[in-house]
């Protein structure tokens, strides 16, 4: 995916692997999948210079946003209830429920 969305956007490697700060070897060594995933930060780096969701490509490393990890530890019963509950829910009904959130929270500020 990394080197089909690197090359859409007319980057070489050389000049891809600068803008994330890593040598060009670890990007065509994780273009070949011959390493391990990256981190959520350099993931997250890779969408925003590709113009991606962050969110999205920190899935397919496997990892999980680094602000997820705070929201959960200051409601650590909560947030993940929530999370099961929605589970099986559609992505229409997922957003639908993250716009009732975001006015909640509007609504509190």
């Amino acid at each position: 995916m990394l080197r089909e969305r690197r090359l859409a956007r007319g980057f070489g490697l050389r000049e891809f692997a600068g803008l994330v700060g890593v040598s060009s070897t670890y990007i065509s060594q994780l273009e070949q999948e011959n390493i391990d995933p990256p981190t959520a930060e350099r993931a997250a780096k890779m969408a925003e210079i590709l113009g991606e969701n962050s969110d999205e490509w920190i899935a397919h490393a496997g990892r999980v946003p680094n602000d997820l990890e705070g929201i959960i530890q200051n409601q650590p019963i909560v947030i993940p209830a929530l999370l099961r509950e929605a589970s099986g829910l559609t992505v229409d009904q997922l957003r639908e429920l993250a716009d009732q959130a975001k006015k909640m929270k509007e609504a509190n500020q």
